[in-house]
């Protein structure tokens, strides 16, 4: 049972002990939808016309559960509000519907198809949505002018707009349905949840960050002899390992999953940037540097890698795609891996695990549509470790601040005087001497002050 389009939002906190359930609204919109979705389609009875979370009996698998509507449905539904895209949940909907997109682009050699349609739960600024969202061609105006300025929310709660509701989610729906016929992704196997990033990265709203893909391959027209130019193209950008199966480069499905990350991307060639690295100078951003085995078979190529390797760039991660059904890459495995490996000892034991597993081989597009995002992770955590300081305008030196007294003295207050001891018949709890009036002892000299007791 394939659900026609999945309802992706933010659970709103309830306000008070055994108050309404904030949710509710959400499951109306849910239910208004599956209602014209079914009218402008044919899909049979007992069809799953939406999926929403609520949908999960008691007792089932709910990770499961939303991991298989979203390997399998036709159309995710964001509803955006600003707590959509503070939701680290919400991300990992979104992102593990993209990866869909993205693979299906990768096997049939165009861009990842567009079969998201966003609705305004809540209006949120352009400048607060995270990359994901604001790069999608999407014309909420044509829902109508109080949809763009109130949203569904504000739509559905009050009565004098009950006409205009009704109107944007039909208008809603008959976008979903259009998409859903026009735009086919095709089935995954449903992401484990545990290890799924989110799309809106760790900036959330916050403006994309910035990374930089670089591929270490030949092309067919430098190949080692006896190479199959099928993986190849005209340029190191052009490589494909993971032909037949996917026939777009692999540049562009790990800049298109890393955009799915909440950063904005550049690609370039090794063999042109090779003579731009200095290790000496502080990075602008974290790398990921995609390499051929079969590239170390090009001695000049094999020597600039291995100067690459001896410089202290830890902000730059390897990944090395590797393809099983590569006939002439399987007799040549064990030899190429070897000489890679004594070639980039550095990077190819470097950080995390997931970092060594990418740098010991990427079987497969899935795989690679998994590794990644921890791959890019790692890289960005080095970098904000190894990036350049930048404190505050001004210029001027401020002492470190330091505690001072209740009376807000800037200098410590003078020591106390020296205490007049009581005869002792008095200290052990006698009288006090003739003339002196215990009501006359001071706070001082009692050690009573405030200073004394902080």
């Amino acid at each position: 049972m394939q659900p026609y389009f999945f309802l992706s939002y933010a659970h709103t906190p309830r306000f008070g002990a055994g108050g309404p359930d904030p949710d509710m609204w959400v499951e109306r919109l849910f239910r208004d939808l599956c209602n014209h979705v079914m009218a402008l389609t044919d899909l049979p009875a007992g069809s799953e016309a939406g999926f929403m979370d609520r949908e999960i009996r008691s007792g089932e698998g709910w990770s499961e559960r939303l991991a298989a509507a979203l390997a399998t449905c036709r159309v995710f539904v964001p509803l955006f509000s600003p707590r959509y895209f503070a939701s680290e949940m919400c991300g990992k909907e979104w992102f593990a519907f993209a990866q869909r997109a993205i693979q299906h682009g990768a096997r049939h050699n165009e861009p990842p198809p567009e079969a998201i349609v966003p609705a305004l739960w809540v209006p949120v600024p352009a400048t607060h949505m995270p990359g994901p969202a604001s790069r999608l061609q999407f014309n909420h105006n044509t829902f109508g002018e109080r949809y763009v300025t109130d949203g569904l929310y504000g739509l559905i709660k009050l009565r004098s707009y009950a006409e205009q509701y009704e109107a944007a989610v039909y208008e809603l729906a008959k976008r979903i349905v259009h998409v859903a016929e026009t735009v086919r992704i095709d089935p995954i196997k449903p992401l484990d949840y545990r290890v799924v990033p989110s799309a809106f990265g760790s900036s959330g709203g916050n403006p994309a960050r910035t990374l930089h893909i670089t591929v270490a391959a030949a092309s067919r027209h430098d190949l080692p002899e006896g190479r199959s130019p099928e993986y190849y193209g005209d340029n190191a950008l052009e490589w494909n390992p993971y032909h037949p199966v996917a026939q777009r480069p692999i540049a562009y499905v790990a800049e298109d999953v890393i955009r799915n990350l909440n950063y904005q991307t550049s690609l370039g060639s090794f063999d042109d940037e090779a003579g731009h690295f200095d290790s000496k100078q502080p990075p602008t951003r974290p790398e990921i540097l995609i390499v051929d085995r079969w590239a170390v078979e090009d001695e000049q190529r094999r020597q600039r890698l291995a100067a690459f390797d001896q410089e202290h760039r830890p902000w730059i991660n390897v990944v090395v795609p590797w393809n099983r059904y590569d006939h002439q890459g399987r007799a040549k495995e064990s030899e190429l891996a070897d000489r890679l490996e004594g070639t980039m000892p550095v990077k190819m034991s470097q950080g995390r695990a997931a970092c060594r597993a990418a740098a010991n081989g990427v079987a497969n597009m899935e795989m690679l549509g998994q590794i990644l995002p921890q791959v890019v992770e790692a890289a960005a955590q080095q970098f904000l470790r190894h990036a350049q300081v930048y404190p505050p305008a001004g210029g001027t030196h401020t002492e470190r601040p330091r505690l001072i007294g209740p009376m807000g003295m800037a200098e410590p207050p003078p020591p106390l005087p020296p205490r007049v001891p009581f005869p002792p018949d008095t200290e052990a709890g006698g009288d006090a001497p003739r003339g002196t009036d215990t009501n006359d002892v001071s706070d001082t000299e009692r050690g009573d002050t405030d200073d004394s007791r902080s």
